[in-house]
């Protein structure tokens, strides 16, 4: 994994241990090995180079000498330190007092990769020659002969010198080799140490690395440089002047085994660290919380949803999910290194509405949140207005029912009835679906109505239905009253004419009724009925105790009341009765014909306005009309003869 880092430079090589540094240690002659009853000059300095201050503690094969000068002669072999007020022990420098009488010198100090001078002296150099110089036995090249050598790069391998030479005694020339020699070879720093703020960081968190080391102090020139690894792969941007590397955040798979390398920026020293193991600890999810936007989860159709799901604590890569009361499957799924992760619904509808919650998990187990409701409201569609009235075609007087409906919309829904944009009244649909209101109609209620429906998500206004209101209330019950009393007053008129017509036809008659009253005609004779009988009104049934001649029943039509601007017709019928001996009364037959009228079903009546207004009405009055009346020729009545 990538990780991204931020460098600290810090000054090379001055990485503070809680340790004061070494004092240093020189030698005057600078060689580490002299001829026995010579003698050594030892210094002790600080940092700086230069004298110790104060009282100076010196040790040789780490015994405490009683002396507290800053410099010293010696002339004993041995390895000696030595320590002032502000600084540490200083390293070991042993110094050989030889009495052999050849002797390999190296001068001192030397540090690692430093290159070394060699020299090969003879007690009495003067009588020595063709020096030869070998390196663990075997011979150095390009050596031979010569009073001093340089030695390249050397390093802290235990590596043996020594040299022969020649020595001239009287006349004669006998090879002399020297004890073998180790180089005391210094740190040039010391082996890096990997130093972590943390061997159990908390996943999410920062923490540093440091590579610790110290650079000696007699070569506070000397450049380093530095490099971090986990495992075999290295951290940021490899090898860097400074010993700090600072990681933002670690995750579990950071765990691993970590160390360090320090080298000089010439390559010719380099050290490495002992591993550090890091484990990288995670910590579970808790307090997950969904949040629904916009807050509240009251949505409307069509709107976007945004549902975020976080939680309180948890490292690592968390996963998120989204459920939905009734679904099986979760609305959606985000893995990602974060506390909070949001999914969006875009365009919701009505089948959205519901319960709803979230679950986050970084592999420990997954935690749920608490339900949420979300509820989406739909607003109103176009609402369509329509009609219920008594009759198709309404009239003064009517009760008309306005309906007004909305096929989609979320309840409560408040409907609104106009009449010319005028506002009739309102009336609310708690549930939803429509809502009513009713008009006792007047004539000036005819013309355009409309209504519409709000539920506080827009009002939407239904298209206008006309309306045309005719007549009065008032007309109607007096032309109702009228023909009852019509049909009344017909009967009574009716029954005067046919009675007085039987009175003068039996008048006409021969034989007829004498001034006294008294009939005169013969028991031969033939006989008409007597007026005085009873007539019955049904013609099937016979009016005389004989069986009467066969009957004819002519309809005739007649104006009840031909005064009337609203005329009422009734149904008339004619019965002729002919008499058993009519054969023998011819002229009887011809002229003196019996005539009975009966009067039935009087036809329904349709109230007209008036005379003015009879003419205007549509042409469903008429065919009202039409329905009702039968306007056909009156035919005469015989009395009218």
């Amino acid at each position: 994994m990538l990780l991204w880092l931020l460098l600290l430079i810090l000054t090379p090589g001055r990485e503070q241990s809680g340790v004061a540094p070494k004092a240093v240690l020189l030698l005057d002659p600078p060689w580490s090995t002299a001829f026995k009853g010579e003698k050594v000059a030892l210094i002790c300095s600080s940092i700086s180079h230069s004298p110790a201050q104060g009282d100076t503690d010196w040790y040789r094969d780490e015994k405490l000498l009683k002396i507290k000068h800053d410099k010293i002669q010696i002339t004993k072999p041995g390895n000696y330190q030595c320590k002032t007020q502000g600084s540490s022990l200083s390293d070991a420098v042993h110094v050989e007092f030889s009495p052999d009488w050849l002797i390999l010198q190296a001068l001192h100090p030397v540090f690692e990769g430093d290159n070394v001078i060699l020299r090969c002296q003879g007690k009495d150099n003067k009588n020595t020659h063709q020096k030869v110089y070998y390196k663990d036995g075997k011979q150095l090249p390009n050596s031979y002969n010569l009073d001093k050598i340089t030695v390249n790069s050397v390093s802290r391998d235990n590596s043996k010198y020594h040299c022969t030479a020649y020595r001239k005694f009287y006349i004669i020339d006998i090879e002399v080799t020297s004890k073998p020699l180790n180089i005391q070879v210094q740190e040039l720093f010391l082996h890096p140490v990997l130093r972590a703020s943390s061997s159990t960081p908390i996943e999410g968190s920062p923490m540093t690395l440091t590579c610790e080391t110290q650079l000696s102090p007699q070569r506070p020139d000397v450049q380093l440089q530095f490099s971090l690894f986990r495992d075999s792969q290295t951290l940021g941007l490899g090898w860097s002047r400074s010993p700090r590397l600072q990681i933002p955040a670690m995750w579990t798979e950071d765990s691993g085994s970590y160390w360090c390398e320090v080298e000089t920026v010439t390559h010719s020293i380099k050290k490495r660290s002992l591993r550090s193991q890091i484990r990288v600890q995670r910590v579970p999810v808790s307090n997950v919380n969904l949040e629904i936007r916009p807050t509240g989860g009251q949505l409307i159709e069509g709107e976007n949803m945004v549902l975020i799901c976080s939680v309180a604590q948890g490292s690592g890569t968390v996963t998120f999910s989204w459920h939905k009361e009734g679904r099986v499957r979760s609305l959606g799924r985000k893995t990602q290194r974060s506390l909070l992760a949001e999914l969006h619904v875009l365009t919701v509808k009505e089948s959205d509405a519901g319960r709803y919650y979230c679950a986050a998990d970084n592999v420990h187990s997954p935690i749920l949140s608490t339900w949420i409701r979300v509820t989406v409201r739909i607003p109103v569609s176009h609402p369509v207005l329509t009609f219920r009235a008594p009759r198709a075609h309404t009239v003064v007087g009517d009760l008309l029912e306005l309906h007004c409906e909305s096929l989609r919309g979320s309840p409560p829904i408040l409907y609104r009835f106009y009449h010319e944009d005028v506002t009739l009244g309102n009336s609310s649909a708690p549930s939803g679906g429509g809502a009513s209101f009713n008009l006792s109609l007047t004539a000036e209620h005819s013309g355009n109505y409309s209504c519409d429906a709000d539920n506080g998500l827009g009002a939407q206004h239904s298209h206008g239905v006309s309306l045309r209101v005719t007549g009065t209330s008032r007309n109607r019950t007096g032309l109702t009253a009228a023909g009852i009393t019509g049909l009344v007053l017909s009967i009574l008129v009716l029954a005067a004419a046919a009675a007085l017509l039987h009175y003068a036809r039996a008048r006409r008659k021969p034989g007829g009724l004498s001034a006294t009253g008294t009939s005169s005609h013969s028991p031969g004779e033939c006989q008409e009925p007597s007026s005085s009988r009873p007539s019955r009104i049904d013609p099937q049934e016979p009016t005389h105790s004989k069986p009467l001649a066969p009957m004819e029943l002519e309809p005739m039509y007649s104006n009840v009341s031909p005064g009337d601007s609203n005329p009422i017709y009734s149904r008339i019928w004619s019965i002729q009765h002919k008499k058993e001996n009519s054969a023998n009364c011819p002229m009887m037959h011809q002229e003196h014909e019996e005539l009975t009228v009966l009067y039935s079903e009087l036809k329904n009546t349709h109230p007209d306005d008036s005379a003015g207004e009879a003419s205007s009405r549509g042409r469903a009055h008429e065919e009202d009309d039409e329905e009702n009346y039968e306007n056909v020729p009156r035919v005469l009545l015989a009395s009218d003869h």
